[in-house]
């Protein structure tokens, strides 16, 4: 019947039609060249050696399976770690002996050593000023009363702050003055926040919270004073080697700190190199400063580094493998699922339109009932029952996948049945089972050959979802939904949602660019309307 199909003059100009269609042409041709890249994923992307040559003998393991016993005469019948065997003497010293891995050298199971990643072991030591705060209570002629860390805005010891006047250490904005004057009258008076100069040039902010009045007037008033931290003392750092050497041309800063310091912030980077430590407070020029120890660490999800060209996730597993072997499981789930619910719904539509009457009466009150079970609940109850797998997740997908293209094929198959040619096949005396496959189901495929795109790309988002809940795939299967997983707990690794996110964005763009073009050459009003 499919080839019957294909030979047909008409399929042949709708073939023409759809190759017009330049978008859809290539999309059809860019997405099948990206499903047969998938499918030699393990000539990709795989840990294991595509070629093994070992005492004059050739071995091919991505093919074949060999035991651990092969290379190191242990005795052992397990499955040989090739990276560590390529490490042995017999390797490296000898020739002869050799492993061709596949371009990027990792599974999509392997979990890789963190000691194999080459990162820079700098230790940059980041100045972080810290800007001071403190808090005066003054009376009506701005005399302090009380403080808390008030002694560094004016240069005075805390001991020694009381009594003085702020007056002779600042010009106190009209705005400032105007708020204190209505707290003192006992007036209703907003928050204010206002710049001030001391007349030493040290900039700060002066502010006063909300007031409301009491039933007496404040004796004091409460002003709190926050430092505006110099540009320049802005953005200093440092950066030390392993070695405790001074990196870059920031020698001035370094000696500008006293020795005492220094040694101290060398305990703290050489404690750095093994694990973290907390921030150092530091004064420097009459200011306070936090010094963080920062070093590039090694942790699962990693950035791209070396041949991991996308990055590496939350398990140390590669990203670029896990999206290649992704796309061959989606597209294959997507190209399974859809083929075998279009054969369950051309079955169930062919049965019902065909026969009419009481079967398509009883056959689509049964439809309407199945199509209000809840598909979530029952993937859930089946996957609690019987664990999560791929057959699982396709049978259950495909319980309900079916019921969209049964109404298409029902009403082809309600409409040709009272066509001449059926019949005159039936008065011919032609089987009923002839009738539908010879007949009736060649003249009724539009519907299934123009949503198999679109199907296709529903499946596809559908997968993604589903392990992205967590109620699709077991782990570990590589899957683009799984990834995306991954990228709501780490929202800084901007690789775990990117390239997924780009994969699947292309391919059901690809889908749909397709059924565009199928949907279009199959269109007749374009061809049959008059200009």
């Amino acid at each position: 019947m499919i080839f019957r199909f294909l030979d047909d003059p008409a399929s042949k100009k709708r073939f023409l039609r759809f190759k017009e269609t330049k978008r859809a042409y290539f999309s059809f041709w860019i997405l099948v060249i990206l499903y047969s890249i998938s499918l030699c994923s393990e000539l990709l992307c795989n840990n294991v050696p595509l070629y093994v040559r070992y005492k004059e003998k050739s071995y091919f393991p991505v093919f074949k399976f060999y035991a651990e016993d092969v290379f190191l005469r242990n005795g052992k019948k397990t499955r040989p770690d090739y990276g560590k065997i390529n490490q042995l003497a017999e390797f490296k010293k000898d020739p002869r002996n050799f492993m061709i891995f596949p371009p990027v050298p990792y599974g999509p199971f392997e979990s890789t050593d963190p000691d194999s990643i080459r990162v820079s072991e700098d230790i940059r030591l980041m100045f972080s000023p810290v800007p001071m705060i403190g808090t005066g209570n003054i009376g009506k002629d701005y005399s302090i009363s009380r403080s808390d860390q008030f002694g560094f805005f004016i240069g005075k010891d805390d001991n020694r702050v009381n009594g003085a006047f702020l007056t002779e250490y600042y010009e106190i904005p009209k705005l400032i003055k105007t708020a204190v004057d209505r707290r003192f009258e006992n007036k209703r008076a907003k928050r204010v926040s206002c710049d001030a100069k001391s007349f030493h040039g040290n900039l700060v902010v002066i502010s006063l919270s909300n007031f409301f009045p009491r039933k007496r007037p404040p004796e004091t008033v409460r002003l709190t004073f926050r430092q505006v931290v110099p540009e320049e003392q802005k953005g200093r750092e440092l950066v030390f080697s392993k070695d405790m050497e001074l990196a870059g041309n920031r020698a001035r800063i370094w000696n500008d700190i006293p020795d005492r310091d220094k040694k101290i912030l060398i305990d703290r980077m050489k404690k750095r190199l093994f694990h973290p430590v907390d921030p150092l407070k530091l004064i420097l020029d009459n200011q306070v400063f936090s010094v963080n120890f920062t070093k590039k660490d090694v942790r699962f999800p990693f950035e791209p580094v070396g041949k991991h060209f996308l990055g590496i996730d939350g398990a140390g597993r590669d990203v670029l493998a896990r999206v290649l072997y992704g796309l061959r499981t989606s597209l294959t789930f997507g190209l399974i699922l859809v083929a075998c619910s279009m054969a369950i719904g051309i079955a169930a539509g062919a049965f019902q339109g065909f026969y009419g009457g009481f079967v398509d009466l009883s056959g689509q009150r049964f439809i309407e009932i199945w199509s209000a079970l809840p598909f979530l609940y029952v993937m859930i109850l089946m996957g609690s029952v019987y664990g999560r797998s791929f057959s699982l997740l396709l049978f259950c997908y495909g319980l309900f996948n079916w019921i969209g293209i049964s109404y298409y094929i029902r009403a082809e198959f309600l409409r040709l049945r009272r066509q001449p040619f059926v019949e005159a096949a039936k008065c011919m005396g032609i089987s009923s089972r002839k009738i539908i496959f010879k007949h009736i189901l060649p003249n009724a495929m539009v519907p299934v050959i123009t949503f198999f795109p679109f199907s296709l790309v529903g499946a596809i988002g559908a997968l993604a979802a589903l392990d992205y809940l967590g109620f699709g795939l077991p782990p570990p299967t590589p899957s683009w939904g799984e990834l995306l997983f991954q990228a709501q707990q780490f929202r800084w690794a901007w690789w775990l949602i990117l390239y997924p996110s780009i994969a699947l964005f292309v391919v059901m763009l690809l889908g749909v660019f397709i059924g565009e073009g199928i949907r279009n050459a199959y269109d007749p009003k374009k061809y049959i309307r008059l200009e």
